[in-house]
């Protein structure tokens, strides 16, 4: 089966659901996946996606993964004795056809956000696979660690990136699980002091990497529906981050609503109390002066903050940004689709995103145009109007 240990996700899933133990236990949500990518029969192979479902809904976290997870200096003894009771439940998912796109599949999640929230990255990490599995000749694998050789060669040979780190940021849309292990093992033994760790937890733990991510859009999107006020979403979201782990994961997601309506919530104290910020859309460059600009202009030295980038990230475009950047703040690279599926085959563009909180819709206005995914315009319409955003254009 593909998911062999609830641990094989992301770090971040696991930081946001100790915090919803301690702050929001009792938050109820709705999660639901869609595939970007057009023409893609994911509906031929719903049984086998069921099946992997069934065996991830039997797992449990063992002593010696419940060991590691209390081995982390920001992870709780309560949130671990909680996580020794945890398993995931097949009642919260909803999987079937779509009635209205032939091929096509609904899949939705709705439940306790504590009890939801370590589906999002083994179901799409099964669908990646099953996809993969089931429509490649077989994994070309001397073309994929061709590719990886080269992408190791560039970064390592190229004078002036000695210290330029990156990171694996690719589970859910990897193309097997045992390709993913082989990527991360070759990272480590080839690159060194470059690789600097993986946001996936059973292999931070297998391969002793560290392991990296601090909070997702779900986390700041929740807080739409949790706040006192959607204007002051952003801020609530922030702050009670800051409460949860008291200057530790010090990194801000700044594209939930728009990188302008996140600066202006993104005052002189949060400027000083986060460590940094992560891009995950629109164009990077701009980004990044327009965050070291705000910085100066709170009196904060940039050179002093982490920038990182995560956005469809290659190791050229790695290089270009480091290049840019280097020197005048510090720079964190997370790589995902890049590092973990490419042998040949086109990678699935699949998401599964919280769209509702409490009963409320909740959404990411993205940076970049299609990232958006929310089940009600009008809310849109009014979570922009509220953040000071101009209206969607209209295409005709």
């Amino acid at each position: 089966m593909i998911i062999q240990s609830l641990l094989d996700t992301d770090l971040y899933k696991f930081t946001m659901m100790q915090a919803v133990l301690h702050q929001h236990p009792a938050a109820q949500v709705e999660y639901r996946f869609k595939c970007r990518t057009p023409d893609v029969d994911l509906a031929r192979h719903l049984d086998q996606i069921s099946a992997e479902i069934d065996h991830l809904c039997g797992l449990h976290f063992d002593e010696r993964e419940l060991e590691y997870l209390r081995s982390l200096r920001f992870i709780k003894p309560d949130f671990v004795d909680f996580l020794g009771l945890f398993h995931l439940d097949r009642k919260y998912i909803t999987l079937r056809p779509s009635a209205d796109a032939p091929g096509e599949i609904e899949l939705s999640i709705q439940g306790p956000w504590l009890h939801t929230i370590l589906f999002e990255v083994p179901l799409l990490a099964i669908i990646s696979e099953v996809w993969f599995r089931n429509t490649s000749r077989g994994p070309d694998h001397e073309e994929g660690r061709r590719r990886l050789t080269a992408k190791i060669a560039l970064l390592k040979d190229s004078e002036g990136y000695a210290d330029c780190g990156i990171a694996d940021y690719g589970t859910r849309r990897r193309y097997s699980r045992a390709w993913h292990a082989e990527v991360l093992s070759i990272l480590s033994d080839t690159l060194g002091a470059q690789f600097v760790g993986t946001s996936n937890v059973m292999f931070a733990r297998d391969l002793r990497l560290t392991p990296l991510g601090t909070m997702a859009h779900e986390w700041m999107q929740a807080f739409q529906a949790l706040g006192p006020r959607l204007r002051d979403s952003q801020a609530v979201a922030l702050e009670t981050w800051a409460r949860e782990y008291r200057g530790d994961l010090g990194i801000a997601l700044s594209d939930v609503v728009g990188l302008d309506a996140f600066l202006r919530d993104y005052d002189l104290y949060f400027c000083k109390l986060f460590d940094g910020m992560r891009h995950d859309s629109g164009d990077p460059f701009e980004w990044g002066e327009r965050v070291i600009a705000h910085l100066r202009a709170h009196r904060v030295d940039p050179r002093n903050k982490t920038l990182v980038f995560s956005d469809a990230l290659d190791f050229d475009k790695v290089m270009k940004l480091y290049s840019h950047f280097r020197g005048r703040c510090r720079v964190s690279f997370g790589i995902g689709t890049n590092l973990t599926n490419d042998l040949g085959p086109p990678a699935l563009q699949i998401v599964l995103k919280m769209v509702r909180c409490n009963g409320q819709p909740v959404a990411k206005l993205s940076d970049s145009p299609g990232k958006a995914m929310c089940d009600d315009p009008g809310y849109l319409a009014y979570l922009r109007q509220v953040f000071g955003l101009p209206p969607e254009p209209v295409t005709t």
